[in-house]
């Protein structure tokens, strides 16, 4: 039988949460992990059998949950918030929490590197994640493959290069098969949990797609390449805005991750 005080964190948790569910989030953690060599399958069924439905709970979206299809020892996820003061309460909630501190013990051996964080928000309101819809898969979801591309920029994106991005290249690239699930750019307020550091100040542009599998997306990637409208204007004007070459993740779901 519960506590008293146990029925009411849970009752405040479920209240947090459905505030969650219910309104825009508008910071968000995209987090590439470095895992001990040959250990990332321990360390997602670890994840996805402690750390889900607890973060969730606390009104923290998890948006999904990764393997990279290029680095074996890589695990990438995402969650959200819906501004930098919850944040704060949410993530002290669950790294001060008990599950957090009874598994902790198996979690932080796994990790090789955890600072590879960028903290972002949305490229315009338009732009951020859509709400989940449904619930999570309970066990094994469908396949799949989300592709996170991180451009650095020459100049801040807010400057002119994210209404560009909205105005002109999201609908050309979603006429090209590769439709944009939601677009970032560096969130600069100060980080209200130092406990864990996060990647600031950087003149980054994140934006995420998806394709059935890793052919389909070069298949998508080709037919854009080759529009007329890209060829002659979108895609030398992306190359100029840009200091070095982007980085790409190719992420297949794990069983759990909503954005498949």
């Amino acid at each position: 039988m519960q506590s008293l005080a146990a029925t009411g964190l849970a009752v405040a948790a479920s209240r947090t949460a459905a505030a969650g569910e219910s309104g825009p989030h508008a910071v968000l953690e995209l987090r590439q992990y470095k895992i001990v060599p040959g250990r990332r399958d321990e360390m997602v069924a670890l994840f996805e059998r402690h750390f889900v439905d607890s973060q969730d709970v606390l009104g923290m979206r998890l948006v999904g949950q990764f393997r990279d299809l290029d680095d074996p020892n890589r695990f990438t996820w995402i969650r959200t918030f819906p501004d930098m003061a919850a944040r704060q309460r949410q993530l002290n909630a669950f790294y001060f929490g008990p599950v957090w501190q009874a598994h902790r013990g198996e979690a932080n051996p796994l990790l090789d590197d955890n600072d590879n964080v960028l903290l972002l928000k949305p490229a315009t309101p338009a732009l951020a994640f859509a709400p989940p819809r449904g619930s999570r898969p309970a066990t094994e979801g469908k396949g799949g493959m989300v592709v996170a591309t991180i451009l650095y920029l020459w100049k801040d994106p807010e400057e002119s290069f994210s209404a560009f991005f909205a105005e002109r290249m999201a609908p050309e690239l979603a006429a090209g098969g590769l439709p944009v699930l939601g677009a970032y750019v560096a969130e600069n307020a100060e980080n209200t949990f130092p406990q864990l550091p996060v990647r600031q100040h950087e003149k980054v542009f994140v934006w995420f797609t998806r394709a059935a599998d890793a052919r389909a997306y070069e298949t998508a990637r080709r037919r854009l390449l080759e529009r007329p409208v890209w060829r002659s204007a979108l895609g030398p004007a992306l190359a100029d805005a840009q200091e070095r070459g982007a980085q790409v993740l190719r992420l297949a779901p794990t069983p759990r991750s909503s954005l498949r």
